[in-house]
């Protein structure tokens, strides 16, 4: 097998693995949705199924803590986004929403794949795509997991400003798609460069 698919493979199932994990471990330490599970595939069942919505907060998993990093400035609190990113379009309705995102994560699983063939793996100006590409990826398919399941995603980073800003609340698939969106956007400028240099000795 090619190295860069190695690499595709290696990063994009990692950040799958690690985003599922760490969103397993949040629902079992700061919801109520495991309690009185105690065997792991009733706690994977108790994951990917989505009750209906809940208390007064309209959450379908009941929070029961948060934990405090920073009590200034960071938190671990559960929070559920059916929407994108960021919490965009979560105001659509569920039968507009659904079908929308179901379409975009397809294309842009499409979209990642067929510029990633492009690359030859070989040169070296081509590692901020080589790696950028396979976190946009992983990134994209642990939330579209989420969706799949239950139609909305689990987020528990929360950074804030002693509680007077918050940025809004996401999780590991969001920060891989960032740095790898922060790497293509690098690679767009490294590579651009060589045509200009070429035509530049002509």
């Amino acid at each position: 097998m090619p190295r860069k698919y190695l690499i595709l493979l290696a990063v994009t199932l990692g950040v799958i693995a690690l985003d599922q994990w760490t969103k397993y471990v949040v629902v079992r330490e700061l919801t109520t949705q495991m309690e009185g599970k105690e065997r792991l595939g009733e706690r994977l069942a108790a994951m990917y199924s989505a009750p209906p919505p809940q208390g007064f907060n309209g959450l379908h998993y009941q929070p029961r803590r948060h934990i405090e990093l920073s009590e200034s400035f960071f938190r671990l609190r559960y929070a559920e986004n059916p929407g994108a990113a960021w919490g965009m379009f979560r105001g659509l309705p569920p039968e507009t929403r659904v079908p929308l995102f179901h379409v975009v994560s397809i294309a842009a699983v499409l979209l990642i794949s067929f510029y990633f063939r492009k690359l030859s793996g070989t040169d070296p100006e081509e590692k901020w795509a080589l790696w950028g590409l396979p976190l946009v990826l992983g990134g994209a398919l642990g939330n579209y997991i989420d969706r799949v399941a239950r139609a909305f995603v689990i987020d528990f980073l929360e950074a804030h400003w002693f509680d007077k800003v918050a940025w809004p609340s996401f999780n590991v698939a969001d920060a891989a798609i960032c740095i790898g969106v922060g790497m293509l956007i690098v690679d767009s400028f490294v590579r651009k460069e060589k045509p200009a240099q070429a035509a530049g000795r002509a």
